[in-house]
C-alpha cells in the first residue's frame, strides 16, 4: 500500500493511519503479530505499530491501524504485509511497569509515572532527566445563575477537581502507549459532575504527551452552566526572575515576555543583557565592577561603582514581577492576553488583544521549559492558558478548553414549546435535553528548551498538534478496494460530467466560505453547518427551529466524506473529520435514558424532541475511524452495538401509533431506523467479528424477505429490540417514502453485501430502487394493488438506489430515469447549478473579494443529497448520462418548474 502524506506541512511526531487490504489477504493471527513493515521514500525501514482494526467475514483483515513518526516516513512511503513476519521492527521499546499501584512508562527519553492512589492523571512527566510537569488533573468550574431568588440575583462559583477512578492500559508496543483514563469532577462538598474519559499517549523518545479530553454534561440545566474546564499541572521553576520567560503565539509570529525585564531607568542595565534577554537567551550579569561599553559601544558613565550584577540585583527589588499570565480567545474573532503580579487585590493588565492564534503557548525558566497547544484552539474557543506562580519554585499550568474568563454556558433550551408546523420542529412539546451530550478536545504538554522556546520551535510544536500529518492511500487505490461502498471517481471526459464536476466542486467551496463567513465555531458548535438559509434576512435560519443546525440531516457526512475520498483534498478532510467530531458527540446522547441516540437539527444540538438513530449512526463516521484509528470513536461504537434497546424508551414512530394495538414494543421504519442500526451493527461486526452483529442484521433481513413486497413494504413497522424482529404492518410511511432513503440507507445496504452472505439481499435493495422509478400504474400492478396509494417524491434522492437498481438489472430505462430527475433537480433548464451571486453590504458582508457570497435558495438538505446520489450515481450508470449540455436539456425536457430544492 503506497502513501503520501496529506497535509505536507513537514510537522513531525507520531501519527496513526489506516490501512485496507482485500479479502483474504492478510490473516488476522500475523497481523496481530505485527508482520507490517514500512519503508520510507529511500527505502529506508521505518519502526512501525500496528493494529487490527475491522475484518472481512472470513476472518481475514480489512482494516488496521499503524502507528509511526511522520518525521521518518516523509512525504511518502510504502507499507507492506508479510505472512512470514520478515519485518523490521524497533530496535528499541517502550517498557511498562505495573505494581499495582504505580505505573511507570519509561519510553527511552522520556518518564511517566502514574499513582492509581493519588486519583491524578499522572505524578511525574520526565524528559532527560528533567522533571517537565507533575500532578496533572483534571478541573472543572460551574455555575449557577440562579442561586438566588431570582435569575442574576446571586450567582454562585464551585470549583471541582478530577478524580480518576479507572485506569486502563489500552495500548502498549514498541513506539507508543495510551492510558485510558475514566473518572468524574467531584466538589469540595463531595458533588460530582462531568465525567470523563481522557486518553494519554506516551510516544518512544517523544518531548510530549498527547491528550484526548472527552466530558460529558449531566448536570442540572438551569444550575450547572459551564464556567471552566481544563487540565491542570506543576513545573518547577528555577534561577533568577530575569531568567523567567513566557512565550505565546499571536496572529503572526509569537509575542515573548520576561518576568522581570531588564529595562530600567536608574540604575541604567548595559543594554546588551536587556537585548540578550529579549533574545530568550540565559543571562549572567557580570561582577567585575568599571566601566562597561553597552551593545552600541556607547561608554556606560554609570557603571564605575557598581557591577552588572550589583545593578540587576539593585532593581529586582524596585520593580514588578511578572507571575501570572492568562490567554482566552473568547470568540472566533478576538483573543487577549493578560497578566498580573503575585499581589493580592491588584489588577490584571492587557499585554495583548489579536484576532486568532493556533494557541501554542509556553514558560521556562533556567530549569528548562514547558510548551502546550490545544487543537483547533480559536476554533473551538474559548479556550485559553492560565500559567501562575511563575517567580516561584513551582508554577501551575492550566490548558483551559472552556476558559473561566469567558461567560458561562447555558444549556437550557430558548424556549418552553416546541414550534412543529411554524418552525418545523419534530413535535408541538418540548424535546430539548442536554443531559448525556458530549463534546472531545484534544491538546499536548511537551518539553522545552532551556529558558524558552524560540519562535520557529513553538510555532512547529503547535502546527504539529493543530494540523498533524495524515498518510493515505491514492483515491484509486480506496476505489478499486470498494472502501465504504459505491462511489465514483472524478472525470471529465465529456461536457456533462465537467458540468457535474464543477457543481461538486462549487458545493464544498461555497460550504467551506460559510463556516469562516458565519463564524460556525465553538465548543459545542464547532464542526456543524446549518440547515436552511433566509434570503430576505442574508442570514441562515439560526433562530428558527428545526431550520437551524443540521444535525447530519441527511447525510452531509456521507456527501463530504466520499467527495474526500474521490479527491484525498485536504480542505474536504478537515471539514469532514470536524463535521464527524461533532455529530459523534454533540448530537449524541452518551449516558442518560436517550443514549445511543442523537437529536434531530434545531436551534440548539440537542433541542429537538425527536431522538433517533440515524443522527448516531456509526456510518457517520466509518471513514474517519478507519482512516485515522481514532480511538475515542471505538468507545461510540460500543455504544452503538446496542442502541437498539433505547427503542423501548424512545420509540421514534411512538407519537403516531397507538401503544396498545402494538404487537412488538417498538416501532422501526426500514429507513432511516432500520437502516441505520444496521450501520451500527455492520460496523460492530466489522470491529469484533462476533456473529452476534451478523445475527441481528440476518434477523431484519429474514424478515423482511417475508413480508410481500420486501424493502417495498411498509416503510413503518414494528420492532422488537429485545429480539431484532421486525413486523410488517401496513405500507404506510410515516413522513414519506423518500425519508428510507435519503438518511444514508442505500449506502448502507449496498455496502452492507459484502458483508452478508445473503444472495436475495441485493436484489431486494435493486428492487427497492427499480420500484422508486417505476410509472406508477405498474407499481400499482406490481404490488398486486397495496401500494396503489404510495407516493415515491424527491426521486433524485434515489438516485444512487436507483443507479444500483439500473446496473443490477442491466435497465437503460432506469438509468435515463435516474439521470432525467438528478440532473432536473439542480438544472432545472438552466446551466447555473450552484453559482452564487454577489450582493454588496448585507448580512454584515461587504463584497466578498474571491467568489460571489450568496446562494439564495441554499437548503443544506439538497446540496448534500444531490452531490451525494451524484457522486455515487457516476459510478453505477456513468455512461448512461448525458455526453453535453444540450442532450441534458432535453432529456428533462417537461418536467416543469422545480420543487426539488425544497427538499
Amino acid at each position: 500500500m503506497k502513501l503520501h502524506a496529506m497535509r505536507g506541512n513537514g510537522s513531525s511526531g507520531y501519527t496513526t493511519f489506516g490501512s485496507m487490504w482485500k479479502r483474504g489477504d492478510v490473516s488476522a493471527d500475523a497481523a496481530a503479530n505485527n508482520h507490517f513493515a514500512l519503508t520510507n521514500e529511500q527505502g529506508k525501514a521505518i519502526p512501525v505499530q500496528s493494529r487490527i482494526t475491522a475484518y472481512w467475514p472470513d476472518g481475514s483483515v480489512k482494516w488496521a491501524a499503524h502507528t509511526a513518526d511522520a518525521g521518518l516516513m516523509g512525504a511518502s512511503a510504502e507499507l507492506t504485509y508479510d505472512a512470514d513476519g520478515k519485518t523490521t521492527v524497533s530496535a528499541h521499546a517502550e517498557r511498562i511497569q505495573d505494581d499495582g499501584d504505580a505505573i511507570t512508562i519509561d519510553a527511552g527519553r522520556a518518564t511517566v509515572t502514574i499513582r492509581r492512589s493519588t486519583k491524578r492523571l499522572f505524578e511525574s512527566f520526565v524528559v532527560d532527566g528533567r522533571v517537565v510537569a507533575s500532578n496533572a488533573v483534571p478541573v472543572l468550574e460551574l455555575e449557577d445563575p440562579n442561586a438566588g431568588e431570582h435569575e442574576g440575583d446571586l450567582v454562585r462559583r464551585t470549583a471541582f477537581t478530577g478524580r480518576v477512578d479507572e485506569i486502563t492500559l489500552e495500548a502498549s508496543g514498541p513506539l507508543v502507549t495510551v492510558i485510558r483514563y475514566t473518572g468524574t469532577h467531584v466538589s469540595a462538598d463531595g458533588t460530582e459532575r462531568l465525567p470523563f474519559i481522557i486518553r494519554m499517549t506516551v510516544g518512544y523518545d517523544a518531548e510530549r504527551l498527547d491528550f484526548q479530553h472527552t466530558f460529558v454534561y449531566d448536570g442540572d440545566e438551569n444550575h450547572d452552566f459551564l464556567k471552566g474546564l481544563g487540565v491542570r499541572f506543576e513545573s518547577p521553576m528555577a534561577g533568577k526572575p530575569y531568567n523567567r520567560h513566557v512565550r505565546f503565539e499571536g496572529d503572526h509570529g509569537t509575542i515573548h515576555e520576561c518576568l522581570a525585564q531588564l529595562l530600567t531607568w536608574k540604575p541604567v542595565i548595559p543594554s546588551h543583557l536587556y537585548e540578550d534577554q529579549q533574545a530568550g537567551k540565559l543571562i549572567h550579569p557580570s561582577d567585575e565592577t568599571g566601566e562597561t561599553i553597552d551593545a552600541s559601544g556607547v561608554l556606560n558613565q554609570t557603571a564605575n561603582s557598581d557591577s552588572d550584577n550589583e545593578k540587576v540585583e539593585t532593581v529586582l527589588k524596585d520593580m514588578p514581577w511578572w507571575d501570572e499570565y492568562h490567554v482566552v480567545q473568547d470568540s472566533p474573532t478576538h483573543f487577549v492576553i493578560s497578566k498580573k503580579t503575585s499581589d493580592e487585590q491588584v489588577c490584571r493588565i492587557t499585554t495583548l488583544h489579536g484576532r486568532r492564534t493556533r494557541g501554542g503557548a509556553s514558560f521556562g525558566s533556567e530549569a528548562g521549559s514547558v510548551m502546550v497547544a490545544v487543537k483547533d484552539f480559536w476554533q473551538k474557543y474559548p479556550t485559553g492558558y492560565t500559567f501562575s506562580g511563575l517567580t516561584t519554585d513551582t508554577a501551575t499550568a492550566t490548558v483551559w478548553l472552556w476558559s473561566p474568563d469567558a461567560p458561562s454556558m447555558d444549556f437550557r433550551h430558548y424556549a418552553q414549546d416546541g414550534y412543529q408546523w411554524a418552525y418545523y420542529e419534530g413535535y408541538d412539546y418540548k424535546g430539548a435535553d442536554p443531559d448525556g451530550i458530549a463534546c472531545t478536545n484534544e491538546f499536548s504538554i511537551a518539553a522545552g528548551p532551556t529558558p524558552i522556546p524560540d519562535d520557529k520551535t513553538l510555532l512547529d510544536f503547535s502546527l504539529a498538534v493543530d494540523k498533524p500529518e495524515q498518510y493515505l492511500a491514492s483515491p484509486e487505490f480506496y476505489h478499486e478496494l470498494g472502501a465504504f461502498g459505491r462511489w465514483s471517481l472524478p472525470s471529465r471526459d465529456t461536457e456533462m460530467e465537467n458540468w457535474l464536476e464543477d457543481q461538486l466542486d462549487k458545493a464544498v467551496a461555497f460550504y467551506k466560505k460559510e463556516i469562516d463567513l458565519r463564524n460556525w465555531y465553538g465548543m459545542f458548535d464547532y464542526g456543524d453547518i446549518m440547515h436552511s438559509y433566509d434570503s430576505a434576512r442574508h442570514q441562515w435560519r439560526y433562530d428558527m427551529g428545526g431550520f437551524a443546525w443540521d444535525n447530519a440531516e441527511l447525510v452531509p457526512t456521507y456527501w463530504l466524506w466520499y467527495a474526500f475520498l474521490r479527491s484525498g483534498r485536504e480542505d474536504i478532510f478537515d471539514i469532514a473529520s470536524k463535521l464527524c467530531r461533532h455529530v459523534s458527540e454533540v448530537d449524541v446522547y452518551h449516558l442518560g435514558k436517550y443514549k445511543g441516540l442523537g437529536s434531530r437539527h434545531n436551534v440548539r444540538h440537542w433541542g429537538c424532541p425527536c431522538k433517533e438513530a440515524r443522527i448516531s449512526m456509526a456510518g457517520h463516521h466509518r471513514v474517519y475511524y478507519y482512516l485515522t484509528g481514532d480511538r475515542r470513536f471505538e468507545d461510540l461504537f460500543d455504544e452503538l452495538g446496542d442502541v437498539e434497546k433505547t427503542f423501548l424508551e424512545k420509540d421514534p414512530l411512538g407519537d403516531w401509533y397507538d401503544k396498545e394495538s402494538m404487537v412488538y414494543p417498538a416501532h422501526a421504519r426500514s429507513g432511516p431506523d432500520w437502516s441505520s442500526l444496521c450501520s451500527d451493527w455492520m460496523t460492530q461486526l466489522e470491529r469484533t467479528n462476533s456473529p452476534e452483529f451478523l445475527n441481528k442484521i440476518q434477523t431484519g433481513i429474514d424478515d423482511i424477505k417475508a413480508m410481500d413486497l420486501q424493502l417495498n413494504s411498509g416503510v413503518d413497522m414494528e420492532f422488537d429490540p429485545n429480539t431484532c424482529h421486525l413486523r410488517f404492518i401496513n405500507n404506510e410511511s410515516t413522513g414519506g417514502v423518500h425519508l428510507a432513503i435519503c438518511q444514508g440507507a442505500p449506502e448502507v445496504w449496498i455496502e452492507m453485501k459484502d458483508l452478508v452472505d445473503d444472495p436475495d439481499w441485493p436484489k431486494m435493495v435493486a428492487d427497492f430502487g427499480r420500484f422508486y422509478f417505476l410509472p406508477h400504474e405498474e407499481v400499482v400492478k406490481e404490488s398486486n394493488g397495496a401500494l396503489a396509494d404510495r407516493a415515491y417524491p424527491f426521486p433524485f434522492f434515489a438516485s444512487a438506489i436507483g443507479a444500483y437498481a439500473a446496473e443490477y438489472y442491466g435497465d437503460k430505462t432506469i438509468a435515463r430515469k435516474v439521470w432525467k430527475y438528478l440532473i432536473h433537480a439542480l438544472m432545472d433548464g438552466k446551466h447555473t447549478g450552484f453559482d452564487t451571486v454577489t450582493l454588496h453590504n448585507v448580512g454584515n458582508q461587504a463584497e466578498l473579494e474571491e467568489i460571489p457570497w450568496e446562494n439564495p435558495w441554499v437548503k443544506t438538505n439538497f446540496v448534500a443529497q444531490w452531490c451525494l446520489n451524484a457522486i455515487v450515481t457516476l459510478d453505477f450508470i456513468r455512461d448512461d448520462a448525458p455526453k453535453t449540455l444540450a442532450e441534458a436539456d432535453e432529456l428533462t425536457d417537461g418536467l416543469g418548474p422545480d420543487t426539488q430544492r425544497k427538499s
